[in-house]
């Protein structure tokens, strides 16, 4: 007896993939009533990457981007979160929409902690907002770019477009290890792009 209610309880396991296929036709309805549109065109070759996402002003960019990522097939690109995130209750919706734990304690900085992620797998892609924060900041945090460095990955850019009504992810570009000459090229891209918030974005 306990041993078929084992096997039924097996036989209907509720992936991420499930789960992205259930609500990706209530997202491209969303996005079809509202007029946003989402595209990728990264190489699908390229099997590890880190994602910058900007410009990150508003709690909508999440879900927006959520939403966006489910209409490009991209699941598998998950996002960085601190690990006490995901303790019971909370930590099934952080883990059902991308969520990835990283554990600080056992390192002495976060690109520590994500580089070794990116060393242990195949295939890894991870997306990280640069501004840190959806309040006003002078600067981007520069953690994303020495973890594509120390990883030897590419960076790939995600924008939020509030004036275009887009969510795309495109471009490649390899860090130099010369920073001060990489993050303006790399900010060059999201100069166009318009923020939820514009007053709050950096570039």
């Amino acid at each position: 007896m306990y041993r078929n209610v084992s096997l039924l309880k097996s036989s209907f396991t509720f992936t991420e993939n499930d789960r992205d296929k259930m609500l990706r036709p209530i997202f491209k309805f969303l996005y079809w009533l509202t007029g946003w549109r989402a595209a990728i065109t990264v190489d699908p070759s390229i099997k590890k990457y880190v994602v910058i996402v900007a410009p990150h002003t508003s709690n909508w960019d999440f879900f927006v981007g959520w939403a966006g990522r489910s209409i490009m097939r991209s699941n598998d690109i998950k996002y960085l979160a601190k690990k006490s995130l995901f303790k019971f209750p909370l930590g099934l919706f952080f883990r059902a929409v991308g969520g990835y734990p990283v554990d600080r304690a056992k390192h002495n900085n976060m690109v520590d902690a994500v580089v070794e992620l990116f060393n242990s797998k195949e295939t890894f892609k991870i997306a990280i907002t640069p501004e840190g924060t959806r309040g006003k900041v002078e600067r981007w945090k520069t953690g994303f770019y020495y973890i594509a460095l120390n990883a030897g990955i590419p960076i790939v850019y995600a924008s939020i477009d509030y004036g275009r009504k887009e969510v795309l992810i495109q471009g490649e570009f390899h860090p130099t290890g010369n920073i001060e000459e990489d993050m303006p090229i790399i900010q060059e891209y999201f100069k166009d792009k318009k923020a939820k918030h514009p007053e709050l974005a950096v570039v």
